[in-house]
C-alpha cells in the first residue's frame, strides 16, 4: 500500500505537508535540554549515583546521558545503576545515603513507578535518610504540539489526577520541575529540604514536554553555587537547658539516658561516653536504629524493643536522646511520678508521626552532637570551678560501680544464651548463630571484625541482632528506621556503593533478616543488582518457618483467645512445610553461594564458608538457618 507522499511523487511539486514537531528531522539534535541542567545540577550539588528504573517518560534523560559519554571520555557525570524494581532501587538509595551521610537520587516511572517505590518510602521517612526522588509525568499534549507529546498508549492511563499526592505526606518537599530556566533552583530547593533536620526524602516530577524543552547555552553553563544553598546549621541547647541538665544529673540518684538514633552522626558516640563517665549516666538503648554507644561501655545496661525498661521506675532524670520510643506504658514500663525528663532531639514533636508524646520538664529542639558537647564541656567547666567535690565524687563512683555491675551480668546472661546451641536439640537458635557468625567474621577479617557493616533487619529478632552481634564502632550496625520490610537486600548494595564513594573500604557487609523480610526484599533483584555492580555481602537467614510478628501481635491482644490454640498454618501466617529455597533465589539470580542449614553442628562450618566466600571470592552469600519453627 502506498503512503500519500509516495502517490504524490509522481507530481511535479513536492509534497508541502506539515510536519509536526514530534516528527521533525534536524541534522544536529538540540544540544541542551531541561534534563540536561536537571543532571548538571545533581552532580554539582554532590550526587553521585542514580538508581533508575527507567519508562516512557525519560527520554529526554536517557538522550542526555548519553550526550555526555559521547562529549567526555565515555563515562557520564552520574553513576547510573539499573535497577529492574523501584522499592529495591529506593532501598539501595538509603543504604548508600546511610553510609555516605550524602542523598543519591532515584529516578521511576510516573505514577506506577512512584507507587512501585512501596514501603520503602515509608523507611526513608521515618529513618530521616535524605534521598533525591524524580519520576516524569504523562505527557500534555496530543498531537504533537511539543516534543515528547503523548504518542504510546499506556500515557493515557498513567496520566494521574495528583500524581505526588502518592508520596506527598512521607516527603520533606514535593515539587513540579515547570521549565529548564528554573530547574536548578527547583533542584537545590528540594535539596536543602532532604538535607536539613528533620532529614528525609523529597519528591520532583516533571512532564515529559518539560524535559524536552531545549535551552540555550547560557541557561546550561549559568553558575549556581551550591554552597549558596547550604542545610539548616545544627541548633544546640539553650544555656538555661544546659545549666538545668547538669544541675540535675549531678544531684540525681539514678541517673540514665534512653537512646536510639543518635549515633547516625558518629561524631556523637564518644561525647554520649564521655557524659555518661562524667556523672555516671546509665545508657539504655529503646528500639535503637544505629550504633550510638559500644556493647562493652560499663555504662551501658539494657536494650529493648519491646519498651520495656527495668530501671525506668527508678530512674529520677532521665534524658531521651534522638529517641522515638523511649519505653511502652502499655507494656508495663513508666516513668516515676517525680521523674525530671529532658528530650533532646533534632524533631522532639515528631511531626510526621500521628501521635507522639513524653511527659517531660524541657522539650529541647537541638542536634545530638552539639547537645552532647555543651553538656560534657558545661561539666568540666563545673568540676574545674568546684571548691570541694568531694561528697559529689563520691556519689559519682557508687553510681557507677552499679552501674557497671547492672551491664556485666547483662552481658554475662548473652554470653550464656549464645552456649545453647539448641532449644529443640536439633535446629539452632538465634542467639547462637549470631554469636558464632560475630566470631567467625572476627576470625577471618583483618579489621578482626571492626571493618565490618551489619544490617539488621531482623524483626522479631532485632533485639537479637543487637545483642549477640555487639557492635563496639560508629556506624558498624544500622536498621532502616522504619518498619516496612524488605529494606536490607537492597540496602546492602547501596551500602557498598556508597562505601566506595565515602572511602569506607569494608571488609564484609552482612544483612542479618528473617524469612519473612528476605521475600518482602525482592531477592531476584537485589542479588543480580549486587552481581551487576560487584557488590557482594552476606546473608543470614533466621528462618522460623513464617511471619512469627503477626502471630506475636495477636497472642499480644488475645492470649487466651481462640487463634492461641491455633496453629500458624491455620492462622495463615505459616510459609512451611514447602517454603521457597532461599538460597537457591540467590544463586538464580546472582550467582550467590548459598546453603540450607538445619543442624546446629553445622553452624560454625557452614559460616566459615560463607564468610570465605563473600571476603575473598567476593561473592554474594546466603545461609538460611531454620529455627524452631512457628
Amino acid at each position: 500500500m502506498s503512503s500519500s507522499s509516495e502517490s504524490s511523487s509522481h507530481s511535479d511539486t513536492a509534497p508541502t505537508t506539515p510536519i509536526s514537531p514530534t516528527d521533525s528531522v534536524s541534522a544536529k539534535p538540540p544540544l541542551y535540554t531541561t534534563a540536561s541542567v536537571f543532571l548538571r545540577t545533581l552532580s554539582e550539588a554532590g550526587i553521585t549515583h542514580i538508581f533508575a528504573n527507567w519508562g516512557n517518560d525519560h527520554p529526554a534523560i536517557l538522550e542526555d546521558l548519553e550526550r555526555q559519554r559521547s562529549e567526555g571520555d565515555g563515562r557520564a557525570r552520574l553513576e547510573v545503576v539499573t535497577c529492574p524494581n523501584e522499592m529495591v532501587a529506593l532501598s539501595a538509595a538509603q543504604g548508600y545515603a546511610q553510609v555516605t551521610g550524602k542523598p543519591a537520587a532515584v529516578i521511576v516511572h510516573v505514577d506506577v513507578g512512584t507507587q512501585a517505590l512501596a514501603g520503602a518510602v515509608h523507611n526513608v521517612d521515618k529513618g530521616n535518610t535524605p534521598v533525591i526522588i524524580f519520576a516524569g509525568a504523562s505527557p500534555f499534549t496530543v498531537s504533537g504540539e511539543l516534543k515528547g507529546s503523548k504518542n504510546e498508549w499506556p500515557m493515557w492511563g498513567q496520566d494521574a489526577l495528583d500524581q505526588p499526592a502518592i508520596v506527598r505526606q512521607f516527603m520533606r518537599h514535593t515539587t513540579q520541575i515547570m521549565s529548564g530556566k528554573a530547574v536548578a533552583k527547583t533542584v537545590m530547593r528540594a535539596w536543602q529540604f532532604a538535607t536539613s533536620a528533620p532529614k528525609g526524602p523529597v519528591y520532583l516530577w516533571a512532564r515529559r514536554e518539560v524535559l524536552e524543552e531545549e535551552v540555550d547555552e547560557s541557561v546550561m553553563n549559568a553558575q549556581l553555587d551550591v554552597a549558596k544553598w547550604p542545610p539548616i546549621a545544627p541548633s544546640g541547647l539553650s544555656p538555661a537547658a544546659v545549666r538545668t541538665i547538669v544541675e540535675a544529673l549531678s544531684s540525681a540518684r539514678f541517673p540514665m539516658i534512653i537512646v536510639a538514633s543518635a549515633g547516625r552522626n558518629h561524631r556523637t558516640v564518644p561525647l554520649l561516653q564521655a557524659l555518661s563517665h562524667l556523672r555516671s549516666v546509665g545508657v539504655f538503648l529503646s528500639v535503637p536504629q544505629y550504633f550510638s554507644i559500644p556493647y562493652s561501655h560499663p555504662y551501658l545496661i539494657g536494650q529493648t524493643f519491646d519498651g520495656t525498661n527495668p530501671y525506668l521506675e527508678e530512674a529520677d532524670v532521665v534524658i531521651t536522646l534522638d529517641t522515638e520510643i523511649p519505653y511502652m506504658p502499655a507494656n508495663g514500663s513508666r516513668l516515676r511520678p517525680d521523674a525530671r525528663v529532658f528530650v533532646i532531639d533534632f524533631d522532639p514533636l515528631k511531626q510526621q508521626m500521628g501521635w507522639s508524646h513524653i511527659d517531660a520538664e524541657l522539650i529541647c529542639r537541638a542536634d545530638a552532637h552539639v547537645a552532647l558537647g555543651q553538656l560534657v564541656n558545661a561539666i568540666h567547666t563545673a568540676d574545674a570551678e568546684a571548691v570541694d567535690d568531694t561528697p559529689l565524687q563520691a556519689r559519682l563512683k557508687e553510681r557507677g560501680e552499679r552501674l557497671k555491675t547492672i551491664h556485666d551480668e547483662w552481658i554475662g546472661q548473652l554470653v550464656k544464651a549464645e552456649s545453647h546451641m539448641s532449644l529443640n536439640g536439633q535446629t539452632p537458635n538465634a542467639p547462637h548463630i549470631l554469636g558464632t557468625v560475630r566470631e567467625v567474621v572476627r576470625a577471618q577479617t583483618v579489621s578482626r571484625g571492626e571493618n565490618v557493616l551489619w544490617l539488621n533487619e531482623g524483626i522479631s529478632n532485632c533485639h537479637n541482632v543487637w545483642n549477640h552481634i555487639r557492635p563496639e564502632k560508629p556506624g558498624q550496625m544500622i536498621m532502616s528506621g522504619g518498619s516496612s520490610l524488605g529494606w536490607a537486600l537492597g540496602a546492602a548494595t547501596g551500602a557498598r556503593l556508597g562505601a566506595r564513594v565515602a572511602k569506607k573500604d569494608y571488609e564484609l557487609i552482612t544483612a542479618v533478616v528473617g524469612d519473612g523480610t528476605y521475600l518482602f526484599g525482592v531477592p531476584s533483584t537485589a542479588y543480580w543488582l549486587s552481581r551487576r555492580y560487584n557488590a557482594p555481602f552476606l546473608t543470614i537467614v533466621l528462618n522460623n518457618g513464617g511471619w512469627a510478628s503477626p502471630r506475636n501481635s495477636m497472642l499480644g491482644v488475645h492470649p487466651h483467645g481462640l487463634g492461641s490454640k491455633a496453629s500458624a498454618r491455620q492462622l495463615s501466617v505459616s510459609f512451611g512445610p514447602d517454603m521457597a529455597d532461599y538460597a537457591g533465589i540467590a544463586a538464580a539470580a546472582g550467582g550467590a553461594w548459598g546453603r540450607r542449614v538445619t543442624r546446629a553442628e553445622d553452624v560454625q562450618s557452614t559460616l566459615e564458608e560463607a564468610v570465605r566466600v563473600v571476603v575473598q571470592e567476593k561473592r554474594s552469600a546466603v545461609v538460611d538457618f531454620i529455627l524452631d519453627q512457628i
